[in-house]
């Protein structure tokens, strides 16, 4: 039977920048339809894999390996990077406006995915009359109104409260779960809780090289049951990504 391929890959990919040793070699495949979390220290290159894997940006040695066509790859940003002079429905339309679809449809889909992350009610709404929360729903709407095969997530919630985090959180998963074609997830953390909750698997980059020092997989199904957070097994989980996690970090003393 021929193997599935991967929705992306790195092989080999080695990333250099000028003052700093160099990123890598990384190894990695992410399958279609899977979500993996990746954690390490400040600076271990978890933002630059994502670069990476969107073509943002090209490896100095090695491969990028992507499957998902032009158009097909969504990416949410630290902020929102919402333009400030159009409303929530424009906002979210803009990546398939130019990609050359008509106007009227392309609002159309955007208002169907702004209801989709619970603000059908806030197409009108300018980003500044938006509460944090609301403004990342609003950029994961973006993201996904293109029906992506690949969706890139850069630390999004990082500045929200933990109560608002946990809600986007449940609202991903029901988002991926209610796709006929479930697109493949990388989301950058530094939350070990939080990257086991929202992933099948959750990836440790050495701070030093940026290389996969442990691949750990999340235990039970996705999306959670409710109260899976008190699971013995998650908390288990939990801590065993805690301490592959420690054990990637700057050793005492060493400058992060």
């Amino acid at each position: 039977m021929a193997r599935t391929p991967p929705a992306a890959a790195l092989r080999g990919a080695v990333v250099r920048y000028p003052g700093r040793p160099p990123i890598g070699p990384v190894d990695l495949d992410i399958a279609a339809g899977e979500i993996v979390a990746v954690v390490g220290a400040s600076g271990a290159g978890k933002s630059t894999l994502l670069r990476l894997l969107a073509g943002l940006e090209q490896p100095s040695d090695g491969a990028v390996i992507r499957t998902s066509g032009p158009g097909r790859t969504g990416f949410v940003f630290q902020a929102p990077t919402l333009l400030g002079w159009a409303d929530a429905q424009a906002n979210v339309a803009l990546p398939l406006e130019l990609a050359g679809a008509p106007r009227a449809g392309a609002r159309a889909r955007a208002a169907g995915a702004l209801t989709a992350v619970g603000l059908g009610d806030r197409l009108t709404a300018r980003p500044r009359q938006l509460s944090g929360g609301m403004a990342m729903r609003a950029s994961l709407a973006r993201a996904l109104v293109t029906d992506p095969d690949l969706l890139l997530l850069d630390e999004p919630f990082a500045a929200l409260d933990s109560v608002t985090r946990r809600r986007l959180i449940e609202d991903l998963h029901r988002l991926w779960v209610a796709r006929a074609l479930r697109p493949a997830v990388v989301f950058v953390t530094h939350d070990v809780e939080e990257a086991v909750y929202l992933a099948g698997r959750a990836l440790v980059l050495d701070a030093a090289t940026g290389r996969v020092t442990a691949d750990l997989a999340s235990p039970g199904s996705l999306p959670r049951p409710e109260g899976w957070r008190a699971d013995i097994g998650y908390r288990a989980a939990v801590e065993t990504l805690a301490q592959a996690l420690a054990a990637a970090m700057p050793a005492a003393g060493a400058i992060a």
